[in-house]
C-alpha cells in the first residue's frame, strides 16, 4: 500500500512538471512572437489586452511606465528612431511566471529618438531583460543593458577607449611606425595642419595616402630627428581628444633646432581618427627654416 501511494505521488508530481513546463513554453512562445512582431515588424498592433496584462509595467528610473498605452508608446520610440532594425532574441528560457531573455538590438539612429535627433550613428547593443508573466499575459519587465555603451554608440557620450587609441597611435609615431598610426586612420580622414605652417599648403588632406606623401614624409625627409615630448591627453565630448605637447627636432637643411608648443584636436569613430586639427608656434617654425 506504502509503495502504491509513493508511486501516485510520483505520478501526480510528474503531472504537474508536465502542466508547468507546458504552461512556461506556451509563455514563452508567445512572448517571444509578440516583441518579434513589436519590434521587427513594427507591429504596434500587438500591443493589446490578449498579451499585455492592463497593468504592464516596465522597470525604470527614475519612474516605472506603467500601463499598455504608456508601454506602447515608449517603445514607438524605437521603432521611429531607427531603421534597419534586426532585434534578436539570442536565448530565453523561464520557470513558473518568470522568463529571462537575452537579446541584441541593431538599427541606424535615422530618427527622433526620445528627443534626441537623428545622428545617423548604427548601434549593436546586447541586453538582458527579465520578465514576469501573469495569467499567460506579460505583466512586468526589465531591462539590462550597458546604457553606456549604448550612448556612446550614439555619439551622446565619448568612447572610454578613445584616449588609449590616441596614445597608441602616439606610442607607434614615437617607434617609427608609420604604418601603424596610418591604419589607425579612417579611410576618409580629414586632416587639417595648422594655418601658417608650410605643411598646411595641401589642407585638408583626404584619407591616409595623402597624410602619408603630404604630411609624414615630408616632416621625415626635412628632420635629422622629429619627436614629440611632453604629451598630454584630455578627453573631450562628442568623442573628441585634445593632446598638448611639444615638437622637438632639428632640421636637415640648415641643423636649426625646434621646440615648439604644440596641439592635435582628434575626433574619433568607431576606434579610427575621422579628423584632425593641427595647432602649432608656426612662428617658430618658420625661423627655424628660414635660418
Amino acid at each position: 500500500m506504502k509503495k502504491l501511494i509513493t508511486l501516485f505521488s510520483l505520478a501526480i508530481a510528474l503531472l504537474f512538471s508536465s502542466c508547468a513546463d507546458q504552461k512556461i513554453n506556451k509563455d514563452i512562445e508567445m512572448y517571444t512572437t509578440t516583441w518579434d512582431e513589436i519590434i521587427n515588424n513594427g507591429n504596434l498592433d500587438y500591443f493589446n489586452e490578449d498579451r499585455f496584462d492592463e497593468n504592464i509595467t516596465l522597470i525604470m528610473v527614475p519612474e516605472n511606465v506603467v500601463g499598455i498605452e504608456a508601454v506602447k508608446d515608449f517603445y514607438n520610440n524605437y521603432l521611429t528612431g531607427f531603421s534597419d532594425i534586426q532585434f534578436t532574441v539570442k536565448n530565453v528560457f523561464g520557470q513558473g511566471d518568470n522568463i529571462v531573455k537575452h537579446w541584441n538590438f541593431k538599427g541606424t539612429h535615422t530618427g527622433d529618438f526620445f528627443g534626441i535627433p537623428a545622428t545617423g550613428n548604427k548601434v549593436d547593443i546586447d541586453g538582458t531583460t527579465l520578465v514576469k508573466m501573469k495569467n499567460g499575459k506579460i505583466a512586468q519587465e526589465q531591462d539590462f543593458l550597458d546604457n553606456m555603451a549604448f550612448m556612446s554608440q550614439l555619439g551622446l557620450v565619448s568612447n572610454p577607449n578613445n584616449l588609449t587609441v590616441i596614445q597608441d597611435l602616439y606610442d607607434n609615431f614615437a617607434k617609427g611606425d608609420v604604418p601603424a598610426v596610418l591604419g589607425v586612420l579612417d579611410a576618409n580622414v580629414v586632416w587639417n595642419e595648422a594655418e601658417g605652417n608650410e605643411l598646411a599648403d595641401g589642407n585638408p588632406y583626404i584619407g591616409p595616402d595623402a597624410v602619408l606623401k603630404g604630411v609624414f614624409e615630408r616632416v621625415i625627409g626635412a628632420h635629422e630627428y622629429f619627436k614629440l615630448a611632453d604629451i598630454q591627453l584630455h578627453e573631450m565630448s562628442n568623442n573628441q581628444v585634445l593632446a598638448t605637447m611639444r615638437y622637438k627636432g632639428k632640421l636637415k637643411k640648415n641643423g636649426a633646432m625646434i621646440d615648439a608648443q604644440a596641439a592635435h584636436f582628434w575626433t574619433l569613430k568607431d576606434g579610427k581618427v575621422t579628423a584632425f586639427q593641427q595647432y602649432v608656434d608656426t612662428k617658430q617654425l618658420n625661423d627655424a627654416a628660414n635660418k
